[in-house]
């Protein structure tokens, strides 16, 4: 009883490393295309690509399920923001827009409205931990990575918040990793959103 009790106690200790290990990489990789995003760098979106590859299995291990779904989601969109960047206006590089306050309080209320119902679906339909928060921050976090892909200045305010939250969230399923990920995101996306709008004034005053 007790040889076996010593082989569970390994064998959790080999799974806890392994998972760390492929958290560290998708951290890493994570880091890169923050970093690359903010240089306006076409290559932030294979990075993106092959960090959320392992978050979605990462996610799925400890059912916040939402977020499983949404690095599904991340990939697909890391497709599409490297065609954008890529080809978008006929080859020529995409500028940097900034959209009017109505315009993201419609945003917002419609996101908002359906964080609720996949809430109340995650809610009462699965075993999904934090089913509220996990899917406030799905929500917003698939239409920010959109902004992201337009290149809409205000994205980098959207992730401070979202940032915050996740935070939270990571922590209480024991995400350390991710946890001080997300801490420099915030201070990233703080920057991001100073490098963007003065590339924006840049822009604006050139035309």
């Amino acid at each position: 009883m007790l040889s076996e009790f010593n082989n569970v106690i390994q064998s959790a200790i080999l799974e806890a490393h392994a998972l760390s290990a492929f958290e560290l990489v998708a951290v890493l990789l994570a880091l890169a295309y923050i970093v690359l995003v903010l240089r306006e760098s076409l290559w932030c979106w294979p990075a993106a690509f092959l960090s959320t590859a392992i978050y979605t299995w990462l996610f799925w291990e400890v059912a916040l399920l939402m977020e499983s779904v949404l690095n599904v989601y991340y990939m697909f969109m890391a497709g599409y923001g490297y065609w954008t960047w890529r080809y978008a206006k006929v080859n020529a590089e995409k500028s940097i827009e900034s959209w009017s306050v109505k315009k993201h309080l419609l945003l917002i209320t419609a996101t908002t409205g359906l964080s609720l119902l996949a809430g109340y679906c995650m809610a009462n339909f699965t075993q999904a931990d934090f089913p509220w928060l996990d899917a406030a921050t799905t929500c917003f976090a698939i239409v920010t990575t959109w902004l992201v892909a337009q290149k809409i200045l205000e994205n980098w305010l959207y992730w401070i918040v979202i940032d915050a939250a996740s935070i939270y969230l990571y922590l209480n399923k024991g995400f350390m990793l991710t946890s001080v990920l997300f801490i420099v995101y915030i201070g990233i996306a703080i920057a991001g959103y100073f490098s963007w709008t003065k590339s924006y004034q840049y822009t604006v005053g050139a035309n």
